[in-house]
């Protein structure tokens, strides 16, 4: 290769290393720009909190710790992080990316070590799920382990894709209309659990994942029937952000703006009292409502 060829490529990959980095920089500044956000819109996090962020090994996590650990730098609060990973014994775990990630990243990791593979597999009906099982045992190991470790929050890596996605199975599969909700109150009150991606499309979570090269680690418990009627949801959500873009967005925004007095839960409104606050809100719409 000549020297001019030479000269050629080496500014063509200069160019390309600068075009990446501006791009990292900006999607780190959006992702930044969004769970402060959603952190400061829901109060997920005070002065003082230890916050425990789950770390599966997946994309969502991974983007939520690195999230985090940036905001720490110029938040109005002091808060420390500890990341913690859940080794449920599935076959073939590779179990030391995660210390490893952390190490390198300066960050606390603990890891909890519990065989609720074993559990789930053996609990499991044939031809059924193993979600639903598996989902409850985590969550009381995550609960467990938060009073260990002393956290005062307990952040998950749910964004806004899996928020849409939540609603419509619900509707869809449950008949009832819920969803995630950016902070939940254990029954107990014990535990605090928050989703600062909230305000954060799934695709902006892939492509920062993508761009630092996240070690993923893929989950292979997942049962099928759930995931296919998940998958089908999101193919909606997919077509949808192809024809009707923004579409997505004002379906998470609706989750975040709802009109009791426009539904139908006796539970939630009062319906027919003459004297109450809620039947005149329930009559003060705009005509287009009954049309």
């Amino acid at each position: 290769m000549s020297q001019h060829a030479m000269l050629v490529n080496g500014r063509k990959a200069q160019h390309s290393t600068e075009h990446t980095t501006l791009e990292l920089n900006k999607t780190k500044k959006k992702l930044r720009r969004l769970v402060g956000q959603a952190i400061a819109d829901y109060n997920m996090i005070e002065a003082g909190d230890r916050v425990m962020v789950c770390l599966s090994g997946g994309k969502d996590s991974y983007t939520l710790l690195e999230t985090l650990m940036s905001l720490q730098h110029n938040a109005p609060v002091e808060f420390s992080l500890v990341a913690v990973n859940v080794d449920q014994k599935q076959p073939n775990f590779p179990t030391d990316v995660i210390p490893t990630f952390c190490e390198t990243r300066d960050v606390e990791c603990v890891v909890v070590q519990e065989d609720t593979y074993s559990i789930v597999t053996k609990v499991t009906p044939q031809g059924k799920i193993f979600c639903p099982i598996c989902s409850r045992l985590r969550r009381g190991i995550l609960y467990s382990t938060a009073k260990k470790i002393k956290a005062t929050k307990i952040a998950l890596g749910h964004h806004l894709d899996d928020v849409v996605e939540t609603l419509f199975l619900n509707m869809f599969f449950g008949g009832t209309m819920k969803s995630m909700p950016p902070y939940l109150i254990s029954d107990d009150g014990v535990h605090h659990v928050i989703r600062p991606l909230y305000y954060v499309r799934e695709k902006l979570v892939a492509r920062y994942s993508r761009m630092c090269e996240h070690p993923i680690i893929p989950c292979d418990l997942c049962g099928s029937q759930e995931q296919l009627q998940r998958q089908q949801i999101k193919f909606l959500l997919q077509e949808w952000d192809r024809s009707h873009p923004g579409r997505v967005e004002n379906i998470a925004r609706a989750v975040r703006n709802v009109k009791l007095s426009h539904l139908g839960d006796r539970q939630l409104f009062e319906y027919g009292k003459s004297n109450s606050n809620q039947t005149r809100r329930l009559f003060d719409v705009h005509e287009d409502v009954f049309t």
